[in-house]
């Protein structure tokens, strides 16, 4: 069961850090047939990771995008980052529990993988996880609503 819109692509973005689990995650997007828009880095050369963070979470917040995935080397600048956006919850994941949790209380929008502390399996695991959880709503919706400043 995918809970994100499939007809709509899902934004990728990382730094140099997330670069190599960021091709892994698109190798998988590929095999299942997903449709995704990568936004960079494409090397590992060292770059800033809001210049990524903020196109993949233009992506999210407009619906041009079902959803993010962000990744760097402790996810949370690129986490911080995407989370400046009023419409964006991104979610720092590093096992598949808080995958779990951030789609059904937090209704996150945007998955962050720490690159640097998670192996590609668990990456897979994680995103894989976030794809096919739905939010609750309930209480939880009260509690999302208030989010936004």
């Amino acid at each position: 069961m995918y809970v994100f819109n499939s007809n709509k692509p899902i934004a990728i973005g990382c730094d140099h850090a997330g670069f190599d689990c960021k091709e892994t995650l698109i190798s998988l997007l590929e095999g299942e047939g997903r449709l995704f828009k990568d936004y960079g880095t494409f090397s590992k050369d060292s770059v800033d990771y809001p210049d990524f963070a903020h196109p993949v979470a233009n992506a999210v917040e407009s619906g041009e995008a079902a959803f993010g995935i962000l990744l760097c080397g402790s996810a949370n600048g690129v986490a911080i980052t995407a989370n400046k956006h009023q419409g964006i919850r991104a979610g720092l994941c590093w096992e598949v529990e808080i995958a779990e949790l951030v789609r059904k209380h937090n209704n996150a929008n945007v998955l962050c993988i720490p690159a640097r502390f998670v192996s590609d399996e668990d990456a897979e695991k994680i995103l894989d996880t976030f794809m096919n959880t739905e939010f609750e709503g309930g209480r939880h919706a009260d509690r999302v609503d208030k989010i936004g400043c």
